[in-house]
């Protein structure tokens, strides 16, 4: 049955990091009476006497799992081990405790990469197991999608409620703007900025640019997140994403017509595309959560690059105070 959230006490792991932000300020807003976001320092999830710590002290009502190790296609090559080990086990272990504690709702957010490397475009639900995923980023995209089997799992034999989404890749104001790690939209948007900034005649960008994506806002993945928390009620899979779907060389020639770089694109075909198209049929989520992105791409990437815009701005006057 759909859960009133007006009242409830609620579980956030990853309260703090650029998605969790914007969803714990979302469930204030919908009258919970209390939102628990943990930080890494104070419980690791890794960690399974802690875990059970967490549950046992905070005795949340409903739980959303947002907390991961992630990063883009360089750190997923580079980490597969780490990702794989890390994402599942934090899963597992705190879905286990949230069923023993007691937890009424259990919201895993899964990821696009779970999806198999050739899904029929846009990607439907039902087609998560049709193969294996994307070579560059299958460790972490298996290790979130075992939530899934086990969400299925635990229902059948627990009767616990579990429910789960699926993410397309969230850019947005406070993303992660590391060039080890970032994504493609804010690992663009910085290089972009700082050629301009240098009068640089050229970038240059992995792979072709031929590959496809799809992009949410994060506003608009956080409302749809506590949308499912309080409307989800069975643990079929929910996709969350635009619907729209955009070339990487497409991507790139906007965000530097938006950043203000003229010079040069340059491409290096050595360096991985990842999976060839990403693009998600979100007819479930419109049928079951009455919800669709509400931001444009255009709309979105220039309030990120400003709030990037600012930041480096803010830094630089930083510095300079303090020579």
């Amino acid at each position: 049955m759909p859960v009133e959230l007006s009242r409830a006490r609620v579980l956030v792991t990853g309260g703090h990091g650029f998605l969790g932000r914007i969803v714990v300020e979302r469930l204030a807003g919908r009258g919970c009476r209390e939102v628990i976001a943990p930080r890494h320092a104070e419980c690791d999830l890794v960690d399974r006497a802690a875990t059970a710590r967490l549950l046992r002290e905070t005795r949340p009502e409903l739980v959303i799992h947002l907390a991961a190790v992630v990063g883009g296609i360089g750190a997923n090559r580079k980490f597969p081990g780490t990702y794989f080990y890390k994402n599942l086990v934090m899963g597992v272990q705190l879905m286990e405790r949230a069923r023993l504690a007691g937890v009424q709702r259990f919201l895993s957010v899964g990821t696009i990469c779970s999806y198999p490397k050739f899904t029929p475009v846009p990607f439907k639900e039902e087609d998560l197991w049709i193969g294996y995923p994307e070579e560059t980023n299958a460790p972490y995209g298996l290790a979130k999608k075992m939530l899934l089997v086990q969400s299925q799992a635990y229902r059948q034999e627990f009767g616990f409620d579990a429910v789960n989404v699926l993410l397309v890749n969230l850019y947005g104001p406070g993303d992660n703007f590391d060039p080890e790690t970032s994504h493609v939209i804010p690992a663009l948007i910085r290089k972009c900025l700082e050629a301009e900034e240098r009068g640089d005649k050229e970038v240059e960008i992995w792979g072709t640019g031929r590959a496809t994506r799809e992009f949410l806002y994060v506003e608009d993945a956080a409302d749809a997140i506590v949308s499912a928390l309080g409307k989800l009620e069975d643990s079929e899979p929910v996709n969350l994403g635009s619907g729209s779907e955009i070339s990487i060389r497409e991507l790139a020639e906007k965000i530097a017509t938006l950043s203000g770089f003229r010079g040069r694109l340059s491409w290096d075909p050595t360096k991985p595309d990842g999976q060839p198209r990403r693009s998600l049929d979100t007819s479930r989520a419109a049928r079951l959560l009455g919800w669709q992105a509400g931001t444009s791409l255009d709309d979105g990437l220039a309030k990120t690059i400003a709030w990037y815009r600012g930041q480096r701005a803010r830094a630089s006057g930083a510095a300079a105070g303090r020579r």
